[in-house]
Parts: structure tokens; sequence; C-alpha cells
């Protein structure tokens, strides 16, 4: 079992419950986002982004690996920069395109 941290934007959120869901019946723990701003049309002031941010981070900490939720090969600034932090600190990273 691993314990997998979800990255993306929030505007995918079926795709993060669905990545969520297969994931967890693969015998994995699996962290994902508290809630889905761009979706739900909720404002997040700088200050939230920047605990979100935080928040993040720490929940990559606790990963064994990021999976990356990149409909259509969409990657946003917030996610490249959980991409390239995961890597930093020797986690694996898998992204939703590349699915076997």
């Amino acid at each position: 079992m691993k314990v997998i941290t979800l990255c993306g934007s929030t505007r995918f959120r079926k795709e993060f419950e669905e990545a969520s869901k297969t994931l967890t019946l693969q015998g994995h723990a699996v962290i994902s986002l508290g809630f889905f701003d761009k979706s739900e049309g909720f404002t997040v002031t700088p200050e939230q982004e920047a605990l979100f941010e935080k928040i993040h981070r720490r929940k990559i900490d606790l990963a064994d690996e990021i999976f990356v939720i990149d409909v259509d090969g969409y990657i946003g600034e917030s996610t490249r920069k959980e991409i390239e932090y995961a890597r930093k600190t020797g986690k694996a990273v898998r992204y939703y395109s590349k699915q076997d």
C-alpha cells in the first residue's frame, strides 16, 4: 500500500473523485483536496491561496508519491510547483493522462 497525494486543478473535481476511487480500490491511501474552489465558484483570497499551498506541500510530504490530474495535458502553475516540490523531495510522480 502506498500513500498517494492527488495534485491538479480544482476545476477537475470529477477526475479527482474518479482517481481517488480507483486508487483506493487498488489498496492505496489517497490524500486529496479539501474543496474544489474553481468547480464550486468559490473565491480564494491571496492569504488563503498561500495557506493552501503550505497545506498541500505537507500532504505531499506525507505521501509516497503524487498522482497529477492533468486532464487533456493541462498543468497549471500551482500544480507545476507541486510537481517540482515532489521531485525535489524524492517522491514518485505519476500522471492521470498516462494511466496504463
